[in-house]
């Protein structure tokens, strides 16, 4: 049996809250705050004690899908990709940049975000550009 702890920056909010994820033989169990981080000092929010239940999740995505004929297909990343850029340049031609949005997610870090709202903004030519994180 290998137990290990982990630590780590959550990724739910901004505050950066450090945890330990505990590890038993390559998988994720639980999830320890960490009373030396001078944010949280040993305390955590229900997300973050529960990170670590997404991380494993069955029913999360590990593949992309693109709807074929009516069903979810994996696909790989070079597809998916182009498929993405196809679509959203075919929806901004039609009706303009501006009918586009994006949703970050919590669960990436704010480096991440900043990526989308940037390529939002820039590339795509929107502020239509909103976060989930809901503390």
């Amino acid at each position: 049996m290998d137990y290990r702890t982990v630590l780590t920056t959550c990724s739910y909010c901004g505050c950066g809250c450090g945890l330990y994820l505990e590890v038993l033989d390559g998988q994720i169990i639980g999830t320890i705050p960490c009373k030396t981080n001078p944010i949280n000092q040993g305390k955590l929010c229900v997300k973050g004690w529960n990170i670590h239940e997404f991380i494993q999740h069955p029913s999360r995505l590990r593949q992309p899908l693109i709807r074929k004929n009516g069903t979810l297909t994996e696909v790989g990343w070079d597809e998916a990709l182009d498929h993405i850029v196809s679509k959203l340049k075919e929806i901004k031609e039609a009706h303009g940049s501006d009918s586009i949005a994006f949703l970050a997610s919590a669960k990436a870090t704010n480096e991440e975000n900043y990526l989308i709202m940037k390529f939002a903004r820039a590339a795509v030519g929107t502020n239509n550009v909103d976060h989930c994180a809901r503390l």
